[in-house]
């Protein structure tokens, strides 16, 4: 039961799980050479990659793509985003899963209008990891210097080796929760999945 580890051993539990995705260490090595201001590899290629450990299936087994997150406050046009997403293509050509790539000092320009909340500007990309709709999700991996990895795990590591889906109701709507929350079910039923909190 590795959520029942203390915490420097969950953390060398989680590297160890990780490293079986070989696709996911790849995209961790190749966006590295991005030198991205403040870049993580973010939310459910991280705790899927777990949940499969934990599931005795296969590293990739229903992992959509591949989120990379970083901070640019320079310039929030979509030209420099979109010139990042650009290099992105070059470096992750030919891996077989697609890499996201997103601007997080961009988020509050266009959250609203695709998912019906405003979203104040964040200060960075732990802000936004923090914002996801489930705890779960609030996890962010990069490598560093000689090797050495950084995690950013707000919520700790425990209900991500448990399978436990917990709700953050502090930006995305229910609706948000529900859609994940089903559509992992599909590919992970020993889940469990909490309830969204009632209003009080």
């Amino acid at each position: 039961m590795p959520g029942r580890l203390p915490v420097d051993e969950q953390l060398d539990t989680l590297r160890a799980m990780l490293s079986r995705n070989d696709v996911l260490m790849e995209v961790l090595t190749r966006t590295a050479t991005l030198e991205l201001p403040g870049w993580y590899v973010t939310a459910g290629c991280l705790f899927q990659t777990v949940w499969n450990m934990v599931t005795d299936r296969p590293p990739t087994h229903g992992i959509r793509d591949y989120d990379v997150f970083y901070f640019d406050g320079a310039d929030l046009s979509w030209e420099a985003e979109d010139e990042v997403i650009q290099a992105g293509r070059e470096v992750f050509a030919g891996l077989p899963a697609e890499v996201e790539i997103r601007n997080e000092a961009r988020v509050h320009l266009w959250y609203e209008d695709k998912f019906g909340v405003p979203c104040p500007p964040y200060a960075s990309t732990e802000a936004a990891i923090d914002s996801f709709a489930a705890t779960t999700c609030c996890l962010g991996v990069r490598l560093e210097a000689e090797g050495r990895w950084r995690v950013y795990a707000p919520h700790g590591l425990a209900d991500v080796f448990n399978l436990v889906v917990r709700p953050n109701p502090v930006l995305a709507p229910r609706s948000v929760y529900d859609e994940k929350a089903a559509r992992w079910l599909e590919h992970w039923p020993e889940l469990t999945v909490l309830d969204w909190p009632r209003p009080r």
